[in-house]
């Protein structure tokens, strides 16, 4: 299970031996395939790296990873600039949600001809590819990172298949077709609809079946595929394949170059060639669009810790505010120049009507100043609009965020409950509550009895609910301070209610840090044990192992730092419900996502949302993180297990290594009730046993819900999404319920009949207003209930807004001057000497230069003002520094620029390049560029 990232980008992908290509992700071992996964993956890698570097420039320091796998290449990139412990799980969720899209394609849009290329639909296809890239740029400058990456994910899968789909390769070509990711350039000498393009292949497996005069002509076509019918127009190529229903008529046979074949293996390696360099083509547009900074957030590569604060604001709140301002600046002062300074800062206020809006931002500054002019006011109905702030907050934090609730008050919003258990259980974050409750308000207590309404939802997310006073509250906010901290994980996590005396044992490495133990409940004891039979009662403040903190119904308890590792122990005794959770900081970690197999013609695994189904086994995607990659860690089993089950029930899953830190794992007994993941190994590099536990709960399902976005929404224009629901269980009438973070007016069928075993498709209608920025992302929550309320299931989408553009034309550079004569053509000389350059830059008619920067050259660069017609650069630099290159990236994300080299030393003369950004991309990708 090692990850390999190898800079020369075509060995990795055409290892010896290889014979699949363009699948989704190969149903046995990976790494030893290249599916689009591996391409995507080591492009991503790649980019990755050389953002980190030219950001290591920036910085002054050194980058130099220790080894290639993603663990150590985040380590590098972050870890010279903070002390302390840095996670690789952002990165590698990043990863695995670009991945999980672009495999996604090939199940929702299977019969989709333009998401593959395939049915000459050239024109569609490149729309495709160029709207996602506007709107990949647009999510991103609205820093809506996982939004940018769903569509990246995507936007990859259409490219790739462009060369092995069409005839592009058969043409012998030898550079990414560019125009491809250009729309202000056209797609030359395409066949015409009535033109014949293959000659019959009996066999199926002629190596080059296309017609001389089609080659000779340089005419572009591609397969024709048939999923659910075998008719194509006369004379044309399929695709091919067994999944091909028209492969078997006149011409028969395929051009695709997914797999290759004996006579198709030279075509089917310059397909795999040209994918990769393609892909990294259109990542480095982005990359250079969004800078290097706002291109590695989008990666994932940022510190783990984000604090995400939902504050009830009404006037009796007023030394809670107090309280969680003082906290806050307490985070930012003690955690700052470390790995553990949170990478963003979400604050979402709510009152009574109101809530929102939420501050988002990676300054620690500005968050000071929002804080500031927090103030408490209004209310005075007891019941606040307590989830609808949480909507925000869990819809605005990146996935598996720590969530911290503060309110004196019951819920008003009681009907959105439904949509935040969907929303914790898709973004795998967890909610946390503490209640401060008057009083006052405890004699107005709502009938939902609120307190349990938040100990459920916490239970639900992994999280806890603590109730203080007022007075207690800036004790008990210390689970704050330890959970804002880079590489948090959870060892074990149970509930009992009712509450019984029971002893639970868990496991700690030696790559275990701060851990702390937290138990919440009233009228209980407790004895820890550590594994050489040295044991704490709950009476010992500070004792061998720990100290102890009490403050409401929360004990917190900090072991030593020279804690023992192997199995521990902890008694409690209660007959009140009560809760146990167990965390530490380590690198050391997983990811994971329930999966289902789909067939067609790429089969693969697509990522489920929603619950699982009932009646069938449970099928699981687990992605380990080791310290040193993957390889590091020795996984001994996964399994399912009920955490608040009156009588744990764990069933244990049969493993698969599918490559690169991937294990496919099958569950053939999934427990009743709500259930989490609990991995079980050994660290390799300390040879010591290891535990870790999901904390999000799931259950199963007998409702099925199924909707794909394929394609961006327009302010003031209606967007349809189709989608449809299913019952394994009894037919009749079911509830449908939708909701959107943004209260963007929609319509749908608020009531469905559904038949056992029969999907009923149905239509939603989102309208985003006219006024709506471009960047706008929005989370739909869609969900059915059975009319009993005995069974539900949800499905949570992403869209993105975008307006229209029409500026597809780069920016253009022009060198006016070089003055580089005195610089010697000995090197060693070279120190006492300068050269410049002048450069004139405009975008025309287009929307304007936004910023210019080097992207090569270690010399001073200036320039006039941005909002001048013709802006002035000029360059300054050492003779020693010989290149020069200079980008200019305009309002909507459209890249040009301008490159120059003195190198002059026994060769030819000086370079210079005015050309737009396709160009001098293609330039490097064939090596012509340093």
């Amino acid at each position: 299970m090692t990850s390999v990232l190898v800079i020369t980008l075509l060995g990795l992908v055409l290892m010896p031996g290889l014979t699949i290509a363009f699948i989704p992700m190969s149903k046995s071992n990976t790494n030893e395939v290249a599916t689009h996964a591996n391409i995507t993956r080591t492009t991503l890698l790649q980019k990755v790296r050389e953002a980190c570097q030219s950001e290591a420039v920036v910085a002054g320091h050194e980058f130099n990873p220790t080894g290639n796998s993603p663990e150590e290449l985040v380590q590098a990139c972050l870890g010279p600039t903070a002390t302390g412990e840095v996670s690789g799980a952002k990165f590698h969720s990043a990863l695995q949600e670009i991945y999980t899209q672009n495999r996604q394609v090939d199940d929702d849009f299977a019969n989709s001809a333009a998401h593959h290329f395939n049915s000459e639909e050239f024109l569609q296809g490149r729309r495709l590819i160029t709207d996602g890239m506007v709107t990949i740029k647009a999510n991103i400058r609205k820093e809506n990172f996982k939004a940018a990456r769903e569509t990246l994910g995507r936007v990859l899968h259409t490219l790739q298949d462009f060369y092995s789909h069409s005839n592009w390769v058969e043409l012998g070509n030898t550079e990414p077709y560019i125009n491809l990711i250009r729309p202000n350039l056209p797609l030359e000498n395409l066949a015409d609809a009535n033109i014949a393009t293959c000659n019959d292949c009996a066999s199926g497996t002629c190596p080059n079946p296309i017609l001389p005069n089609i080659l000779q002509q340089k005419k572009l076509t591609s397969g024709y595929m048939g999923i659910f019918s075998s008719v194509k127009p006369k004379g044309k190529c399929s695709h091919g394949g067994t999944s091909d229903l028209t492969n078997t008529v006149n011409p028969r046979g395929g051009i695709s170059k997914d797999e290759g074949r004996g006579g198709n293996m030279a075509f089917h390696n310059a397909a795999v060639r040209l994918a990769t360099a393609a892909s990294l083509q259109l990542l480095e547009d982005i990359r250079l669009a969004a800078g290097d900074k706002d291109f590695l957030r989008m990666m994932g590569i940022a510190r783990s810790s984000v604090v995400c604060f939902v504050i009830d604001t009404t006037g009796s709140m007023s030394d809670d505010i107090d309280g969680v301002r003082e906290l806050m600046y307490k985070i930012i002062d003690s955690k700052k120049g470390t790995q553990d300074e949170p990478s963003e800062y979400i604050m979402v206020p709510f009152n009574d009507p109101d809530f929102g809006p939420v501050t988002r931002t990676a300054d620690a500054n500005k968050m000071k100043r929002e804080l500031s002019n927090l103030k408490a006011n209004g209310g005075g109905d007891v019941p606040e609009m307590c989830f609808s702030g949480l909507q925000l907050a869990l819809t605005s934090a990146p996935h598996s965020s720590e969530v911290f609730v503060f309110t004196d008050a019951g819920v008003k919003d009681i009907a959105l409950k439904e949509t935040i258990l969907a929303l914790v259980r898709s973004t795998k974050s967890t909610v946390s509550f503490y209640n401060t409750g008057s009083s006052r308000r405890r004699r107005r207590r709502s009938v939902e009895s609120p307190f349990d309404i938040y100990k459920e939802l916490a239970q639900a997310s992994g999280g806890q609910a603590i109730q203080v006073s007022k007075k207690e509250l800036p004790q008990a906010t210390d689970v704050i301070l330890d959970t804002s901290t880079s590489a948090l994980v959870t060892v074990l996590q149970r509930a009992r209610n009712p509450g019984r005396q029971e002893t639970f044992s868990f496991i700690l490495d030696e790559s275990l840090k701060n851990i702390t133990i937290y138990i919440t409940g009233i009228s209980l004891s407790f004895t820890l044990t550590d594994p050489a039979g040295v044991s704490q009662s709950s009476s010992e403040v500070n004792g061998k192992l720990g100290t102890i903190q009490t403050v409401g119904n929360l004990r917190r308890i900090r072991l030593n730092a020279n804690k023992q590792t192997g199995t521990w122990k902890i008694n409690i005794v209660s007959n009140q419900p009560y809760t146990l959770k167990v965390t530490g900081q380590s690198t050391m970690s997983f990811i994971y996502e329930f999966v289902k197999s789909f067939e067609g013609p790429h089969p693969g695994y697509a990522v489920l949302s929603g619950r699982p189904l009932t009646g069938q086994p449970a099928t699981l995607m687990v992605s380990v993180i080791g310290r040193r990659g993957p390889s590091s860690l020795d996984v001994g089993s996964i399994a399912l297990m009920t955490p608040a089950a009156a009588a744990e029930a764990v069933s244990n899953g049969t493993m698969a290594d599918m490559g690169n830190g991937d294990i496919l794992v099958t569950v053939d007994a999934v427990p009743e009730g709500e259930f989490v993941l609990i991995l079980k190994g050994t660290d390799k590099v300390s040879n010591t046993e290891f535990q870790r536990q999901s904390t999000t709960q799931m259950s199963i399902s007998k409702v099925n819900i199924q909707a794909a976005v394929d394609s961006s929404v327009e302010p003031g224009e209606a967007f349809k999404l189709p989608f449809s629901v299913l019952t394994k269980g009894s037919g009749g009438q079911y509830h449908i319920s939708a909701r959107n973070d943004r209260d963007f007016p929609m319509s749908f069928p608020e009531s469905l009949t559904l038949t056992t075993g029969e999907y009923s498709n149905n239509t939603l209608t989102i309208t985003p207003p006219l006024s709506t920025e471009s960047g706008t992302d929005v989370t739909l929550t869609l969900e059915a209930k059975s009319s009993s309320g005995v069974d539900s299931n949800y499905i949570v989408l992403r869209l993105s807004v975008i307006k229209k553009i029409t500026d597809f034309v780069p920016p253009l550079c022009e060198i006016v001057t070089v003055l580089a004569d005195d610089c010697p053509r000995d090197l060693s000389k070279c120190g006492s000497f300068r050269w410049e350059l002048s450069a004139n830059l405009t975008d025309k008619n287009g929307t304007g230069i936004e910023r210019i920067f080097l992207q090569q050259g270690n010399g001073t660069l200036s320039h006039t003002s941005l909002s001048a017609p013709i802006i002035q650069a000029s360059y300054n630099a050492s003779c020693c520094a010989q290149i020069v290159e200079v980008v200019a990236v305009d309002e909507v994300g459209n890249v040009g620029k301008c490159y120059h080299s003195i190198v002059r030393s026994g060769g030819p003369p000086a370079v210079t390049l005015s050309l737009p950004l396709w160009f001098c991309l293609l330039v490097s990708v064939l090596g012509m560029n340093s």
